[in-house]
């Protein structure tokens, strides 16, 4: 099979593009290649000349472009929506810049034990595994962890599937608790102990005062974006009259709504609920996330990456920045993160690979 080392030995990492996203076991390899050049050269997709589609590759539904030229390829990674023809099932495609230090693939460790009784780990596997098929997982071990490896858009898919389902398992929780707040006078100590033991862990992320009302899980990184960049957040806040309570914890935030006024209208928080979910899922598919590492640099070398941060946000009003003590991450859409970046590179003087 194809791997990254075709491109490399092609001399043109710069006309490349690696394509995530291809739906595997559809059709075949083979008419899937004739697919995305099909797509590739279609002007309307702002493609051009193909000169070579590396397909299959090493990681699953990932593939490599190579146009006859640098322009047409940056063209495709500032276009917003590629979706390939009918007979791919319109599958929504992720498009970024080729760089000999890109990954194509990634591997992460999942500790499904968070989840408690509440659900049959070995039947949640099996559920991922047909949802997204692209993945790979090692067997799931005693302890409930399981590796699991394949591109950032399979894996960004995963981490949005189990995300929604620890969602469920909250609301589900929160109901099983108002619930259970009718029948502690008839046997206190039997809901007592059931309550102790229903996701125990998951729940020290939603405040107590909070739970009342409606919640839901977010990416932290699809938060911070809708919280900073998005006017429609807080507006939509003000005007239902709906107290927000935000608990950030690593990568998961935690969101409960609850109706300011007295006697408003109970479904408001519902509504600004089903509002919220509906645009960090726009958001989720849209935003990229690129982070320059400042640990391990010298100090002039992490000032230097600062003040070209600062020098390009009034350039990119779209990108949020997030200065961190080891790290600064930059948020945004493909071709504003792509940009961005080098943009800074070049104001720091280094080769924009």
């Amino acid at each position: 099979q194809a791997s990254v080392l075709n491109v490399k030995e092609s001399k043109a990492p710069e006309r490349t593009v690696v394509v995530a996203g291809l739906p595997v076991g559809l059709v075949s390899d083979q008419l899937l290649a004739l697919l995305v050049k099909s797509h590739f050269q279609d002007i309307q997709n702002e493609g051009g000349d193909v000169e070579d589609v590396i397909y299959p590759t090493r990681t699953k539904g990932v593939a490599y472009v190579i146009f006859k030229e640098k322009k047409v390829a940056e063209n495709v990674i500032r276009h917003k929506k590629h979706r390939l023809a009918r007979k791919a099932r319109h599958a929504e495609l992720t498009v970024s810049h080729f760089s000999d230090k890109i990954f194509s693939s990634v591997n992460a460790i999942l500790d499904l034990s968070v989840f408690g009784k509440e659900v049959t780990l070995e039947t949640l596997v099996k559920d991922l595994k047909k949802k997204i098929p692209s993945l790979n997982f090692s067997p799931l071990k005693p302890n409930g962890r399981i590796s699991v490896e394949g591109s950032f858009l399979a894996v960004k898919r995963l981490k949005e599937s189990l995300l929604v389902r620890a969602c469920s398992l909250l609301e589900k929780d929160r109901n099983f608790t108002s619930e259970g707040r009718k029948l502690n006078r008839q046997n206190p100590q039997r809901n007592l102990q059931r309550s102790n033991n229903s996701l125990a862990s998951v729940r020290t992320l939603v405040p107590e005062t909070a739970r009342s009302g409606e919640m839901l899980v977010l990416d932290t990184d699809v938060f911070l974006y809708l919280q900073h960049k998005c006017r429609s957040y807080e507006s939509t806040l003000k005007k239902f009259h709906i107290l927000s309570q935000e608990k950030v914890d690593g990568e998961i935030t935690t969101i409960c709504l609850k109706n300011i006024q007295v006697g408003s209208q109970l479904n408001n928080a519902k509504h600004v609920k089903e509002l919220i979910e509906e645009w960090s899922h726009a958001l989720y598919l849209k935003l990229r996330k690129e982070t320059f590492i400042l640990e391990g640099k010298e100090k002039k070398e992490k000032r230097m990456i600062k003040w070209a941060c600062e020098q390009l946000s009034s350039r990119y009003p779209e990108v949020l920045i997030n200065f961190y003590r080891a790290h600064i991450d930059i948020i945004g859409s493909s071709s504003d993160t792509y940009l961005f970046k080098k943009g800074v590179m070049k104001l720091i003087g280094q080769k924009v690979s």
